[in-house]
């Protein structure tokens, strides 16, 4: 037996993977068929630095296979595989702002006073603004889902937020302007519930940012 070369489970154990998952990219392109010794495959120092980058790629990496065929044959040539790693980058970089915008939302969400949070008051405004609810323009829940399950076609989202009705006794030109940049709360920075409410105008989302902007003030600089 050669003392330089592995078997596949000495090669999958090397980095935490299972023999089939070496079986599973041999098979799909990502890996070139190892030697093989009296049937058994054999891995060397190239065939595992190739294991390393199989799973740099696509563990680590979280390319897609087909991707990551370019990368670690090295079969088409360096143009392709850096192509192949800039499209990746840019999925990343798309997944990141996703998370971000997740992890924003789930930190204001700790603010809500409400221990029940189906009542919270601004919970229509959000599910309008962060779901696809938002692209009907019903403003009753109840009529918004039963005309998503007939089909009827919602109204178009042209700026990506929540399409809002206009009152009757708005003009269309005052109704796009006040919509063109919703206000946000001076302390969080996240938007603030549209709707009529008397008196002065919101400046904060919620009690806990309007005490938290008075312990600032009150601080100094």
């Amino acid at each position: 037996m050669d003392e330089h070369r592995v078997d596949i489970g000495e090669a999958a154990a090397l980095f935490g993977l299972s023999p089939a998952t070496l079986r599973w990219w041999e098979r799909t392109g990502v890996l070139p068929a190892p030697p093989r010794a009296g049937g058994r495959r054999r891995y060397g120092e190239r065939e595992l630095r190739q294991v390393g980058l199989a799973y740099l790629c696509c563990v680590l990496g979280r390319m897609p296979l087909g991707s990551a065929v370019a990368v670690v044959s090295g079969e088409f040539g360096p143009d392709t595989w850096r192509k192949a790693v800039t499209e990746q980058i840019s999925r990343l970089d798309q997944e990141l702002a996703e998370l971000h915008t997740a992890r924003t939302y789930m930190t204001h969400l700790l603010r809500c006073e409400h221990d029940d949070m189906t009542a919270c008051p601004y919970l229509e405004w959000e599910v309008r603004a962060n779901t696809p609810r938002g692209r009907l323009p019903h403003d009753d829940v109840v009529a918004a889902a039963r005309a998503a399950g007939t089909g009827v076609p919602p109204e178009p989202r042209g700026t990506g937020r929540a399409t809002r009705s206009r009152p009757r006794d708005e003009t269309p030109s005052a109704a796009s302007d006040r919509d063109a940049t919703p206000p946000v709360c001076r302390a969080c920075g996240w938007a603030l519930p549209t709707g009529t409410r008397s008196g002065r105008p919101r400046v904060y989302c919620s009690a806990a940012c309007r005490q938290r902007a008075f312990r600032t003030r009150r601080a100094g600089p």
